[in-house]
C-alpha cells in the first residue's frame, strides 16, 4: 500500500528523541534529506531544526503558507484543534498508559497482579458455568429428538441392520492361505 504520511509543510510530527522528546510539532520547511525546520508553539517546541530520524509523522496535517511565522502556525494549530485530536487518538493513550506503568511502585504492581488474578478466576468460573449449561442444553435437545422418533422405526431399523450384517459375515469365506515352502 502506498505511503500516506509524507514529510511536508504542515505535517504534525511526534518528537521521539532529543530535548523535546514526547512533544508535538509541525514541520515548517524541509532543509535537506535529513533535517527539517519545525515549530511547536502550543507544545513548547521552539522553532528550529530537527533530524527526520528524531520525528515520527502523525496522520494530522495543518495548512499554513510555506515557511510562515510562528504566529500563523499557532493560529492554524488552534483552528484545527490538533491537541484535542491528538489526546483522543490511540497513540496518545498508549503513551499515557506507558508513562503510568513506568511510574508504578512495587506495591502498585502487587495490587495490580492481585486484581488480575481475581478477575481471571471470575472469568474462568463464568466460562465453565456457561460451558456446563451449554452441554446440558445440548444433551437435553438430543434426548428430545430421540423421543420424537417413532419407536417402531427404531426397532425395525436396529433389527434389520444387525441381521443383514450377520448374513453378510456368514457368506464371506475365509481366505485360503497359500502354502509357502520353508527355506
Amino acid at each position: 500500500m502506498p505511503f500516506k504520511r509524507f514529510v511536508e509543510t504542515g505535517r504534525v510530527a511526534y518528537v521521539a528523541d532529543g530535548p523535546y522528546r514526547g512533544k508535538l510539532c509541525a514541520i515548517v520547511d524541509v532543509i535537506d534529506q535529513t533535517r527539517a525546520l519545525v515549530d511547536g508553539p502550543e507544545t513548547g517546541v521552539p522553532r528550529g531544526q530537527v533530524r527526520l530520524s528524531q520525528l515520527h509523522l502523525t496522520k494530522y496535517k495543518i495548512n499554513f503558507p510555506f515557511t510562515d511565522h510562528t504566529k500563523a502556525v499557532r493560529k492554524s494549530w488552534i483552528k484545527d484543534k490538533i491537541d484535542e485530536k491528538w489526546a483522543a487518538g490511540m497513540w496518545a493513550q498508549k503513551i499515557a498508559a506507558k508513562r503510568k506503568r513506568r511510574s508504578m511502585t512495587d506495591f502498585d504492581r502487587f495490587k495490580l497482579r492481585k486484581a488480575r488474578q481475581i478477575r481471571n478466576k471470575v472469568r474462568t468460573l463464568t466460562y465453565y458455568r456457561l460451558r456446563k449449561r451449554a452441554l446440558r442444553d445440548r444433551a437435553k435437545k438430543s434426548t428430545e429428538k430421540k423421543k420424537e422418533e417413532p419407536k417402531e422405526k427404531k426397532e425395525a431399523k436396529g433389527k434389520g441392520e444387525s441381521k443383514e450384517k450377520k448374513e453378510v459375515k456368514e457368506k464371506k469365506e475365509p481366505k485360503q492361505k497359500k502354502d509357502v515352502p520353508k527355506k
